[in-house]
């Protein structure tokens, strides 16, 4: 114990020696294999709060961290640093557990975690505000993974998870690419999430949801739920690409209230301007099992199966088994100029909170967007089709 703690004070002071500070006067931290900090579980040791910590590219295997530090954040170089967890994880719960509040996650890729619970998560969100960006998290048994948290506010952008499931037929549980527990607000959004197997691609308990200009898909591995919005709450899906492939394990797209807020008549589910495609035979694309309403304004529907089950209204929709995309097995779901969605939608104003409804962006293949630019009245779905001049 002596030797490791005197190993640790001289990391310290060398660290001290060696950092510098950005132009707001942050602590920088270096990581990398020449660096002074070899790996991110080194540097999570010795950080303070508010520190940059700034990770060499390359793969760190076996490496985890627990991050107890409050508003830092941990950026990845280019070409994005790869976190391989090779049969380790941290508390047995995931490549990297987040305890801090105001932690930023930057261009990191995280893979390959299995614990013996069968959630091994990329990271694990414990703190109360958590934003990642342009992070890669695939071939986990969850991605990401949130604890209960009523403080909580978790935001994903630019980002992507995929393959992220375990071995049900084996283990008998689900893993989902992403997984949020019950905290305050929960925003998704410019992101692919795709190829969940069984597992939901998007799973969330939190008391308000609002994902933007994504596209959520099954490939063909037989995700279960698209999103699963298990507990209700305020839900804003606005600008999306939803596409249910034909061997999807549960027939059903969005679910909302399936395990909790049946009764609670103090909240709304919002679609605006998304595009679903079912791809199967038959299905439901937005099932709500509560006494909720169901706002639909302006999606494209495409395929077999109901729009809807539960209380809803419904202006500037489209049902369509010709839709006009430019490709659809290729995911491309842009208009030609004969689709029957340009100019069917309406402006979708605000909701009674003052939420804007307006899908100011596009889905930008694969973790962007970019604005929309309206030409006439607004197209139903989540393209605006552009004639060439």
């Amino acid at each position: 114990m002596v030797r490791i703690l005197l190993c640790l004070l001289l990391l310290i002071v060398a660290v001290n020696a060696w950092a510098q500070t950005d132009t707001d006067g942050r602590r920088i931290l270096r990581v990398g294999p020449e660096r002074v900090l070899k790996t991110p579980g080194q540097a999570a040791k010795v950080a303070r709060n508010g520190d940059l910590i700034l990770i060499d590219s390359g793969e760190y295997h076996g490496d985890t961290a627990l991050w107890r530090q409050s508003g830092i954040t941990l950026r990845g170089a280019t070409p994005r640093p790869h976190l391989i967890a090779d049969g380790v994880a941290r508390q047995g719960k995931a490549i990297w557990v987040i305890t801090g509040d105001n932690v930023e996650v930057e261009n990191i890729e995280f893979s390959g975690t299995k614990v013996a619970s069968h959630n091994g998560a990329g990271i694990r969100a414990e703190g109360n505000r958590l934003l990642i960006r342009k992070c890669y998290f695939h071939d986990n048994e969850m991605g990401l993974m949130s604890n209960h948290n009523p403080r909580g506010e978790i935001v994903i952008e630019d980002s992507e998870f995929a393959h992220n499931t375990t071995d049900y037929e084996q283990h008998h549980r689900l893993g989902h690419n992403i997984y949020i527990g019950r905290i305050k607000r929960f925003t998704l959004r410019n992101s692919y999430i795709h190829d969940a197997r069984v597992g939901h691609n998007v799973k969330t308990r939190a008391a308000e949801n609002r994902l933007y200009y994504n596209l959520v898909a099954d490939g063909g591995l037989r995700s279960s739920y698209l999103v699963d919005i298990a507990e209700g709450g305020q839900a804003y899906l606005v600008g999306n690409l939803f596409r249910q492939g034909p061997e999807a394990d549960n027939l059903t797209l969005i679910s909302y209230a399936a395990e909790g807020g049946r009764d609670r008549t103090d909240q709304s589910l919002y679609l605006v301007n998304n595009t679903l495609v079912n791809d199967a035979t038959t299905g439901t694309f937005i099932r709500n099992h509560g006494v909720a309403h169901t706002h639909l304004r302006n999606n494209l529907f495409v395929g077999p199966g109901r729009h809807f089950t539960g209380l809803a209204s419904s202006q500037g929709d489209v049902a369509s088994d010709a839709p006009g995309f430019v490709d659809r097995p290729g995911l491309d779901f842009h208009l030609h100029a004969d689709s029957p969605a340009i100019d069917q939608g309406r402006d979708p104003g605000s909701s009674p909170l003052g939420i804007d409804l307006y899908p100011r962006l596009e889905y930008s293949y694969p973790t962007a967007a970019t604005p929309r630019r309206q030409v006439g009245a607004i197209d139903a779905g989540a393209f605006e089709y552009l004639p060439r001049l």
